[in-house]
């Protein structure tokens, strides 16, 4: 799976979050200053041409809708991420990620409560 630039991320997060998406509707999803719509035209072809965006007709306008699921996307960053940094051990990062990211006594719960179902869901 190719990698996407900053801008088209951004971009595509927009079309995640709607799953299908007009020109229209893109443009309305961005804050002032709104990117021109050549710009967001080529973002497009850019990303059907990595295989992350599809489109359908819809009399004269194109209908986008994602290819890629963003856990998909997500989960193989995260993988490469812990293969190049960290030597391919999530022990390594999870330990960084806890020690790092200032996480509250919440947040640790919760993370704890996370590992302790996923343990459980093993263990069956």
């Amino acid at each position: 799976m190719m990698k996407l630039t900053t801008a088209e991320e951004q971009l595509m997060d927009i079309i995640w979050e709607k799953n299908e998406v007009f020109m229209k509707d893109i443009i309305d999803s961005y804050p002032d200053p709104k990117p021109a719509t050549t710009t967001l035209a080529t973002l497009l072809k850019r990303m059907q041409n990595k295989e992350f965006v599809g489109y359908r007709l819809m009399g004269n306008s194109r209908q986008y809708f994602p290819l890629v699921k963003k856990a998909d996307y997500f989960s193989k960053h995260v993988k490469g991420l812990i293969k190049n940094f960290f030597g391919n051990s999530t022990m390594q990062f999870a330990s960084f990620f806890t020690r790092e990211s200032d996480l509250s006594d919440t947040e640790l719960e919760d993370l704890k409560k996370i590992i302790d179902e996923q343990l459980n869901k093993n263990r069956k």
